[in-house]
């Protein structure tokens, strides 16, 4: 085999990889579909799902600009997929949006409101890397 025949399947050999293993082809994970993470005043500015076990999100006013999600969670299996369950420093569990990079954590918050992808969080199972944490500061 050739250096060029080589890199041309290492080539391919990636793109298959990328594409198949991509989230669903209707809107990304259940997190993404639920806007978890999205600013909000109210729960009714929190999208809601049938389609993704019920999922009732909550806007949780305790955080600056409201954050959709769920509170009380135990484990990760009470969130969404693609939302892992984390301990918050106030002393909750939260379904907080995962997220490898911060503007992720923004495409539905306002500049003021924006939230961190951090690291630096406890999770009440185990660690699933970073999570989109809002700020503190809530209503």
């Amino acid at each position: 085999m050739t250096r060029l025949s080589r890199t041309r399947s290492a080539l391919l050999f990636s793109l298959l990889l990328a594409t198949g293993c991509g989230d669903d082809d209707d809107g990304g994970t259940a997190a993404d579909r639920l806007g978890v993470g999205a600013e909000c005043a109210s729960n009714d500015d929190c999208p809601q799902s049938e389609r993704d076990g019920g999922i009732s999100q909550q806007c949780l006013t305790q955080f600056k600009g409201g954050y959709c999600g769920l509170e009380d969670c135990s484990d990760h299996d009470d969130c969404p997929q693609g939302s892992g369950c984390v301990t918050h420093d106030d002393g909750g569990n939260y379904c907080f949006r995962l997220c490898r990079d911060k503007p992720e954590c923004n495409l539905n918050r306002s500049l003021d409101n924006e939230a961190n992808c951090s690291s630096s969080i406890d999770y009440a199972a185990e660690d699933l890397g970073k999570a989109c944490v809002p700020p503190s500061g809530g209503d």
